[in-house]
């Protein structure tokens, strides 16, 4: 049977119909045959006031990290506010004609991705000035059982790293927003929350249209590797942006794809198998250089650990080639990205001393289950 989003159920509810609404979306807010929720609920006759948009804006067009401009949604006159500008949460300005704020965005599982940040400074901006919050839920597609690796420490929350929850946290929006705002004394969220979703469910099995989710995630393989692989973000290594197959492959010209490809081989990890690949990436790291490496293929992908894969790819690329492999440097800030992705400068710590990735791997286990009870209020979906 095939899941239900929560926008698909507001609407055959008619729920919000007679409210103005603040929508906050991208092009990964569709229906099931894949027309865009603003164009649904004003044929329905919703009353959107404004539009507001994440990383990469409303229709998905801009590279990661860069500033998306405001503008208007083509031949309405609806104001598109962007989140990822000069503010990243909605002013006082902005919600003056709204009475409802509504957030629908696929998320992809991994707390890197900077869509529930937005999401979670939206829930306290309508927390601040009274306006009710709705998520319209949609499914984690990388399955809500698993959870890996560490919690985010206190002072380290930032947009890649946004609340204390574990990187590969096992939960839709809906849930998330639930345990923030529980956390931080917020307002309580409404949540329109999926049919026929159970999480053991992975995407392929809700029967739903996948829609990349940014110009870099173009398949649910990516999805799932994705909460280890992003961790060559903090590193002189390519995570494959500029290919085919951001995130799948990895390298940099001075790695001996052979070489890293029968290390990690020989480690057995769970549900994956890597090959030798050679690649040229048309932007990012080693733009136009040939970069040699390995292509992560997934073959059980319920067995998938992606974080324990991430954790020990980085220690092998350190153990491999000590002379070449680098953290990126560290920005205004002083912190390197690597650690801000890891949300602390565990990992960073445990390169720079020489450890092995035993020790970080257990201490990140037992963190995520006790996140994993920690959440077990919050959950919505058996």
């Amino acid at each position: 049977m095939r899941v239900s989003t929560g926008l698909e159920v507001m609407i055959a509810n008619k729920s919000y119909m007679n409210k103005r609404i603040g929508l906050i979306t991208n092009h990964t807010g569709v229906g099931p045959e894949l027309d865009q929720n603003i164009d649904l609920m004003l044929k329905q006759g919703y009353k959107i006031t404004a539009l507001f948009s994440p990383e990469h804006g409303l229709f998905g067009d801009y590279p990661d990290g860069e500033y998306v401009e405001s503008s208007m949604y083509p031949g309405t006159g609806i104001p598109i506010y962007s989140l990822f500008g000069e503010t990243q949460q909605p002013t006082q300005d902005m919600l003056q004609d709204v009475d409802v704020l509504i957030f629908d965005i696929q998320d992809i599982g991994a707390r890197y991705y900077t869509y529930m940040s937005t999401m979670l400074l939206s829930l306290e901006a309508a927390s601040a000035n009274d306006i009710e919050f709705v998520v319209l839920d949609r499914a984690n597609p990388i399955g809500g059982i698993a959870v890996e690796g560490n919690v985010t420490r206190p002072s380290w929350i930032s947009p890649v790293a946004y609340a204390h929850i574990a990187i590969r946290h096992g939960m839709t929006p809906g849930e998330i927003a639930m345990f923030v705002a529980s956390e931080k004394g917020l307002a309580r969220p409404s949540v329109v929350p999926l049919k026929n979703w159970s999480r053991d469910m992975y995407f392929p099995d809700t029967g739903l249209p996948w829609v990349p989710t940014s110009p870099s995630a173009p398949s649910i393989e990516m999805a799932l590797l994705y909460p280890g692989t992003c961790l060559l973000e903090g590193t002189n290594v390519s995570e494959g942006r500029g290919t085919s197959v951001p995130f799948q492959v990895l390298g940099a010209p001075w790695i001996d794809g052979p070489e890293l490809s029968q290390t990690l081989n020989e480690m057995g990890l769970p549900g994956i198998r890597t090959r030798p690949v050679y690649f040229r990436p048309s932007f990012s790291k080693w733009t136009n250089q040939v970069c040699r490496g390995i292509q992560i293929h997934i073959l059980e992908p319920e067995k998938v650990q992606p974080v324990e894969l991430g954790v020990r790819l980085v220690f092998a690329l350190r153990d491999l080639y000590p002379d070449d492999f680098e953290l990126t440097p560290p920005g205004p800030d002083r912190k390197h990205f690597l650690d801000l992705l890891c949300g602390g400068d565990q990992l960073s710590a445990a390169l720079a001393d020489d450890d092995s990735p035993e020790s970080l791997l257990s201490i990140w286990s037992q963190e995520a289950e006790e996140f994993k009870k920690k959440r077990q209020d919050y959950l919505i979906y058996v």
